[in-house]
């Protein structure tokens, strides 16, 4: 059982007691029809048939309160990979469409950006969930919007419920909800959160104070979770980075755009587990290694989007504060892992700091040599000003994929 405790800056959504998933899912398909709910599911070809999307769809098969799900598949760069992704998917009673992200028609679409200046950036998992808001959008069957991974192999109908459930309730007045939960096997996982991503908010508080911003990031349970759900209104006005810091650029851009009573995090599941990366801590272009580093340039970003003054003085203070969070973060983990009776890699862990560490500072550099780039596509609401008809025909593309 979890505990009740609420933070203040935004809502959270505790899972208590026993779960009820079917009274969710009852009140649900009520909710549904005032409030359509799409699921966005983004794949990569590589995950077809694997367990874990095996799992995600038999468990899918049995709910009853969706509109439609959009697949986005990427990877797929021949039509023998896309028919398979279509044959394997099929099995989803649900209205589904499949986004061929690699395929002819797609392809033309993102070149019709690239010459409007909207580039959607590199193929990734961004993009693909850009994408799919995108037909979301076009198809107009929906109010609110589900997304979540393909690669969970401990998926149940509870996870999706408790995702949709704030957004989806007439009276909770919820446009965005963030899934938050445990990471635990015979140890503690989740390294890129627990040894990156919360010691660096909680450096940053040491040296800038409790600004609005870092109070906000520091609430979330678990920041890097991909699993979120939103009101269709929000889907338009949001711009999804590209790069490997989506979960953190979502984030940042909902602080921007929602106000905080409008935002919650639910507890989904007793226990989480998917894919795990490498660290990676010799390639910066790989792995963990290479999440940190896009992160801490997503922080930065927005950091000097809200006034905040980076300069190398700023950046080296950083370092030096990061590292002694990271260590007092260490020995908290390290007595909470003894108490559960968890294996604890000191090694391992103190390698992976010492490659967060490298990571921050390639970040702080990149930010400095260059303070205006960004991987954050247009939102939707700015290609249809310039585009008036790219939603008609990313619809039209999609149907003819899937005809």
């Amino acid at each position: 059982m979890s505990d009740f405790y609420q933070t203040g800056a935004i809502a959270t959504l505790h899972r208590l007691g026993k779960p009820n998933v079917q009274r969710l899912e009852n009140e649900l398909r009520e909710f549904a029809d005032e409030t359509p709910i799409a699921l966005v599911l983004p794949c990569h070809v590589k995950e077809l048939g694997s367990r874990a999307l095996r799992l995600i769809v038999r468990e899918l098969k049995n709910v009853t309160y969706l509109k439609q799900v959009v697949i986005g598949i990427d990877g797929a760069n021949r039509p023998t990979e896309f028919q398979r992704a279509r044959a394997f998917f099929n099995q989803l009673p649900q209205p589904h469409a499949l986004v061929w992200n690699d395929g002819p028609r797609l392809r033309r679409l993102y070149e019709q950006l690239e010459e409007a200046e909207l580039s959607a950036g590199q193929a990734g998992k961004g993009r693909n969930v850009w994408i799919c808001f995108g037909y979301v959008l076009a198809s107009q069957q929906a109010r609110m919007v589900a997304v979540h991974d393909c690669d969970i192999i401990t998926y149940s109908r509870e996870l999706l419920a408790r995702l949709c459930y704030p957004v989806a309730h007439p009276s909770l007045a919820f446009d965005f909800c963030k899934g938050y939960y445990a990471r635990v096997s015979d140890k503690l996982n989740g390294r890129v959160m627990r040894l990156m991503v919360t010691p660096i908010l909680r450096a940053l508080k040491t040296i800038l104070g409790t600004h609005p911003f870092l109070v906000y990031m520091d609430t979330f349970r678990y920041p890097l979770a991909g699993e979120f759900s939103l009101d269709i209104d929000l889907v338009r006005r949001l711009r999804i980075p590209y790069d490997w810091a989506l979960e953190v650029g979502v984030l940042s851009e909902v602080f921007r755009n929602v106000a905080p009573r409008a935002i919650c995090q639910s507890e989904l599941c007793e226990n989480y587990d998917h894919k795990h990366q490498e660290l990676s801590p010799r390639d910066p272009e790989k792995g963990l290694n290479k999440m940190a580093t896009d992160i801490s340039k997503s922080l930065f970003r927005r950091m000097a989007a809200e006034g905040i003054k980076l300069d190398s003085g700023l950046l080296n203070t950083l370092l030096s504060a990061y590292v002694r969070q990271a260590e007092d973060t260490l020995r908290f983990y390290s007595a909470d892992s003894a108490i559960n009776g968890l294996h604890f890699p000191r090694h391992e862990e103190e390698k992976a700091v010492t490659t967060f560490v490298r990571s921050i500072q390639m970040a702080g550099k990149s930010f400095l040599d260059d303070p205006l780039w960004s991987p954050l596509i247009s939102n939707w609401n700015r290609v249809q000003s310039a585009l008036p008809d790219f939603l008609d025909e990313l619809k039209r593309a999609v149907q003819l994929d899937n005809a």
